[in-house]
């Protein structure tokens, strides 16, 4: 069965996700690990996430996925503020400890003109500062859609990362539909040829989740403007393929299109829709 869900709300804890991801038909979800713009994460409640897990045993819920906040800037110019992302990175991860099987997903951050490759370099030390704590969590890079000093906005710039992180034997690669689309790969005329550069350059056993977003804005315009599925230049076709793909359907789905709960699931629906058919 696909892996489908959508990024919920932290704020009333695991189990409620758990519940509204049941609700909407969805069999995993994605969650910001904290307030997206910032701030501290609310107290570790052990009792909640014992209940999500038995919880999550009973209804089939498979692998989620917890974002980093937005505000963290792994490759900034200030020394303060690469120690802030790498503080914040461990405390999430000691807490996701408590959760198995969960994944860590961040944006590798921006270089604030300092130049890609010292970027792509204090990235990799902070991923092998970390590593040195003895984390469990999968931690994936993002693919990102190139605009202003972002690192990330093609397959070279993730494997530059990997290359310089020491131990990548729990680092991968979360491929974001929209934003490789608005960097220019185009996934939705030669979703075969981007996934086989993917391949080349990064290798896809590296590639751990998708996030599927259509975009508003067309191939190459490195504008990063998530659309609803269907309605954006990317195309219901492409996501047709997309999720049906033998390189990519066992893997996880997340949307994160403007919607509401109730659009979610007919989102869901829609894309469940496009594995039953190809299946039949």
């Amino acid at each position: 069965m696909l892996k489908i869900g959508c990024h919920l709300s932290c704020s009333k804890g695991y189990l409620a996700m758990g519940r509204e991801a049941v609700k909407i038909g969805a069999n995993t979800f994605q969650f910001f690990t904290r307030n997206p713009r910032g701030g501290r994460a609310k107290e570790l409640d052990l009792a909640d996430i014992g209940e999500y897990l038995a919880f999550a045993k009973e209804h089939e819920i498979g692998q989620i996925l917890a974002h980093a906040p937005y505000t963290l800037n792994a490759c900034a110019k200030d020394d303060s503020l690469r120690h802030f992302a790498y503080e914040t990175m461990c405390d999430d991860l000691s807490r996701l400890a408590h959760v198995p099987g969960c994944m860590y997903n961040f944006h590798p951050g921006s270089h604030v003109k300092q130049g890609a490759m010292t970027g792509i370099s204090y990235i990799a030390d902070m991923l092998n500062r970390i590593g040195e704590q003895g984390f469990s969590t999968t931690i994936l890079l993002e693919t990102m859609a190139g605009k202003g000093s972002e690192v990330g906005r093609n397959f070279e710039e993730l494997r530059a990362i990997i290359d310089k992180v020491e131990d990548t034997g729990r680092l991968g690669v979360c491929l974001d539909t929209c934003h490789v689309f608005d960097g220019g790969y185009d996934i939705a005329g030669d979703l075969e040829g981007v996934l086989n550069e993917f391949d080349a350059v990064i290798g896809l056993e590296r590639l751990k989740a998708v996030h599927v977003n259509d975009s508003k804005n067309p191939l190459g315009s490195r504008k990063d403007r998530h659309e609803k599925i269907g309605e954006g230049q990317i195309g219901l076709d492409a996501f047709a393929k997309i999720v049906t793909h033998p390189s990519l359907r066992r893997l996880p789905f997340y949307l994160e299109t403007p919607n509401d709960l109730p659009g979610y699931q007919k989102e869901i629906e829609l894309l469940r829709a496009m594995v039953s058919q190809q299946t039949r």
